[in-house]
């Protein structure tokens, strides 16, 4: 069975409602980012990035998987496929994608501030203030902040330097580290980048662009996949 690496990124969560950092001129509904998602941030006003993230859960649960989250989980039937999110939200999941890998984090988690392997659900009213994990620290949103590490970049870079094919929907491919799987992939293999704003990349072999929303690039292309 041949392995499709998809990689998708704010594109395909903002046709399902969800508001994206470029698209809100560097505010996320009235927030900076620098104030609210960032190590400094959490230093600074832990309570504020609390309620920041809280909101954006709320978003998240009334958000539904779109036509282009339910057009990955039919490649399943056919292919091995591996999504790869940037996104923190879990439409992938709530489609019914069964391999999905976190780059950012999950918003429907929350982790120790002191420990990081320690991670749990977050409960149904949200995160709170003096919500604490076993060992005592205050519990923090689980998501990747501007300025950290990236420690699922390591898989990521693993299962795209195993596909067959790679798919990457509805990201720009300028933010880094994301931006550089599209590197990782072998060198001859077929690679699909949808997106309205996609450009070709002069040193990216046997790209082909789909300039569409993911909503109907992402279907369509499926629906040719599961025909080869």
């Amino acid at each position: 069975m041949k392995k499709i690496v998809v990689l998708t990124g704010a594109g395909i969560s903002a046709e399902s409602g969800l508001k994206t950092f470029r698209d809100s001129d560097g505010l996320w509904e009235n927030y900076r980012i620098e104030d609210v998602a960032t190590p400094s941030a959490w230093e600074k006003n832990p309570s504020l990035v609390v309620e920041f993230y809280n909101i954006r859960r709320q978003q998240a649960l009334k958000a539904k998987p779109n036509a282009a989250h339910s057009a990955l989980v039919k490649l399943e039937k056919k292919y091995d496929v591996q999504i790869i999110t940037q996104n923190i939200d879990d439409l992938h999941e709530r489609a019914g994608s069964k391999n999905v890998l976190h780059l950012h984090g999950e918003i429907m988690k929350c982790r120790s501030s002191k420990d990081s392997d320690l991670v749990f659900p977050t409960k149904n009213d949200g995160l709170k203030m003096g919500d604490i994990c076993p060992k005592g620290s205050q519990l923090r949103p689980h998501v990747v902040w501007f300025g950290e590490m990236v420690p699922e970049l390591p898989h990521a870079a693993e299962f795209t330097s195993q596909a067959d094919i790679l798919i990457v929907v509805g990201t720009s491919l300028v933010v880094y580290p994301a931006a550089g799987l599209l590197d990782m992939a072998p060198h001859p293999i077929r690679k699909y980048y949808i997106d309205p704003n996609a450009q070709p990349r002069n040193n990216i072999n046997n790209l082909h662009i789909i300039a569409e929303k993911a909503t109907k690039g992402v279907p369509e292309l499926v629906e040719k996949l599961l025909e080869k």
